[in-house]
């Protein structure tokens, strides 16, 4: 849904089931209209589209028309995708295979670029539009630097393919696409000085390498890819890398790093109590679950401590002062009993949006309803319409 000319606001539909078009096509049909009643009834709603590899593939087979009919119909848009999960994301374990395959491989570069001509298609005519991704790759899956700065090499190097595609196709069409990519704890990518690291040492040069070809200087060269490839801006994942996101946004803004997506998103926030430490633990239990990822952060001594999966921190059951987790808890709560989000963060984010336009695009993206504890849990069409409300109201 549109807000002042200014952004587009949805949510991102990895929260349901999708493991091959026609399990994708049917969560759509049977939750998205009584979200749109509920938020927007009388409006066109944006829509912020998942397509695993094997849908979007099946997708392409004689669908792709008449899905665009069915959006209309219902007066519907795509104007942003989610390209990180490649494979299932939903009923069973998925952990770091959520970075499989990554940006070293052509598969990971295939279907990315897939999913743009997909995204061209579906999308209202000249409606700027992006794609977001995976950090690269996965720190843990590297046992040296040497090793890592090779695959940081490679994966700009498909990235800027992405980026050359992208100008192509706007040359074209006139259509402004985007690569969003996703810091997330022990992602390649995880902060501001990594990305800003990223930009500088690889993409940047390899960019200039690859537009010489288009008969353009370095600084036309480096520009153009900062067009093309951005960041996504999950607030989650900045929180658990204690950033405030003024300093973010404006750190990004210096280096001319243009950010094509907010995700909103809240993570778990412990602060311990020693008098109720049992209590704590105990209830930060309830989160530990086996499908996705959770890393937990902590602040020692100015540096963020990274543990790769909640149980690490539950065994040790270690005092601390405070922990953040990554586990995306509904947007619109500060308090879970003991526990608290990181709401502070995503209120950060409103407040600096209120003087300075970011990003026109913005995704709500709670995708663990289903690993929640019980007591959190409601009717999937009721969350996802409480989280876009709670949005519309901070936005105005």
């Amino acid at each position: 849904m549109r807000f002042n000319e200014k952004y587009h606001l949805t949510y991102c539909t990895n929260i349901h089931a999708g493991g091959n078009w026609e399990e994708t096509f049917d969560s759509l049909k049977q939750h998205l209209p009584q979200i749109k009643k509920a938020v927007c009834p009388d409006q066109p709603f944006g829509l912020g589209l998942r397509l695993g590899n094997r849908a979007s593939l099946e997708l392409g087979q004689g669908h792709l028309q008449d899905f665009k009919e069915w959006l209309n119909h219902e007066d519907c848009y795509i104007f942003t995708m989610n390209g990180f999960p490649y494979g299932n994301f939903h009923g069973e374990p998925v952990k770091d295979k959520v970075h499989v395959p990554d940006w070293t491989t052509p598969e990971r570069l295939d279907y990315t670029l897939r999913l743009f001509k997909q995204l061209d298609v579906l999308a209202p005519e000249g409606m700027e539009c992006g794609i977001s991704t995976s950090p690269v790759s996965y720190k843990h899956w590297f046992d040296s630097k040497t090793k890592m700065q090779q695959a940081l090499v490679k994966g700009a190097k498909n990235m800027v393919r992405v980026a050359v595609e992208l100008y192509q196709m706007e040359k074209t069409s006139g259509r402004y696409m985007h690569l969003d990519v996703e810091p997330e704890p022990d992602g390649f990518l995880e902060n501001t000085p990594e990305v800003l690291d990223f930009y500088s040492k690889y993409l940047v040069p390899e960019a200039i390498e690859a537009f010489t070809e288009f008969q353009m200087t370095k600084e036309q060269a480096s520009e153009l890819l900062k067009r093309y490839i951005t960041v996504c801006y999950d607030v989650c994942h900045f929180a658990l890398a204690y950033e405030a996101p003024n300093l973010t946004f404006e750190k990004l803004k210096e280096a001319k790093i243009k950010i094509g997506k907010i995700q909103v998103s809240a993570a778990l926030k412990i602060m311990y109590d020693h008098e109720k430490a049992d209590e704590i633990w105990n209830t930060l239990a309830q989160f530990n679950e086996p499908v996705y990822l959770h890393q937990v952060t902590e602040l020692v001594n100015g540096k963020v401590k990274t543990y790769n999966d909640l149980p690490m921190v539950l065994e040790r059951k270690a005092p601390f002062t405070e922990l953040r987790s990554h586990f995306h808890v509904p947007i619109f709560l500060k308090d879970y009993g003991l526990l608290h989000s990181t709401q502070d963060q995503i209120e950060g984010v409103l407040a600096y949006l209120e003087n300075h336009l970011v990003s026109h695009h913005i995704e709500v993206e709670t995708y663990t309803w289903d690993v929640l504890p019980n007591d959190l849990k409601l009717p999937i069409t009721e969350s996802i319409a409480r989280e876009l409300n709670w949005m519309k109201s901070r936005l105005r």
